[in-house]
């Protein structure tokens, strides 16, 4: 682009792309999706902590089928958003998480991925919580900034000011994001159980696009 005397050049330098969407059909896999998660759940300890010793893509059911087809293409999605001329050749692993009353994650994010994601089954309406605060936020998931000190100096709505975006996610709602991106889940208050399936993504072929 050729430069013009006087004329300012903007960019937005070291953006964090966050990418949600609802999934068409969610509302026949979810519940498929969701007795899937609570058979495994009844079968085997620390389901939600031992993610690594599993991946729910590799079980051979048309669900799972459906929700990894729909992951895929949201990460293709999320390569034509981030500008990058093709999709890496990766690998993901999925795992289920279940959620009962009072559960929740503390703050971390997932080392030697490339993103990270969750797709959300049931999202239980979460009780009046009878406390004179107003910074508890139950069944919320929150993503932190992760430039260190970034909102130090900032000014309100220049778009540095709030170092947590929050979000109340919604079933059969699929978030995407880097997996340097520090983020917490807040407690689950409801009676029922908070059910999602969390997966990483891991580019293969990393020399290809260094």
């Amino acid at each position: 682009m050729q430069r013009v005397d006087g004329q300012a050049e903007f960019q937005r330098l070291w953006p964090t792309l966050f990418m949600a969407i609802r999934l068409p059909g969610y509302e026949a896999a979810n519940p498929v999706l969701s007795d899937l998660v609570l058979q495994a759940n009844a079968q085997q300890n620390q389901l939600t902590t031992n993610y690594l010793n599993q991946n729910l893509f590799e079980l051979n059911h048309p669900a799972i089928g459906w929700l990894q087809q729909c992951v895929m293409r949201a990460i293709a999605d999320y390569t034509v958003e981030a500008g990058m001329e093709k999709m890496p050749e990766v690998s993901v692993q999925a795992w289920a998480n279940v959620n009962a009353k009072g559960d929740y994650h503390n703050l971390h994010n997932h080392p030697h991925s490339w993103l990270s994601g969750t797709y959300y089954l049931d999202v239980p309406t979460q009780p009046e919580s009878g406390s004179a605060r107003d910074d508890l936020n139950p069944g919320c998931i929150s993503f932190f900034d992760a430039r260190g000190g970034a909102n130090m100096s900032a000014l309100r709505n220049d778009g540095q000011f709030d170092p947590e975006y929050r979000r109340l996610p919604e079933a059969g709602e699929l978030l995407l994001w880097p997996a340097f991106l520090h983020h917490f889940v807040h407690p689950n208050m409801a009676d029922q159980p908070r059910l999602s399936i969390s997966f990483n993504v891991v580019v293969t072929n990393k020399s290809k696009f260094l």
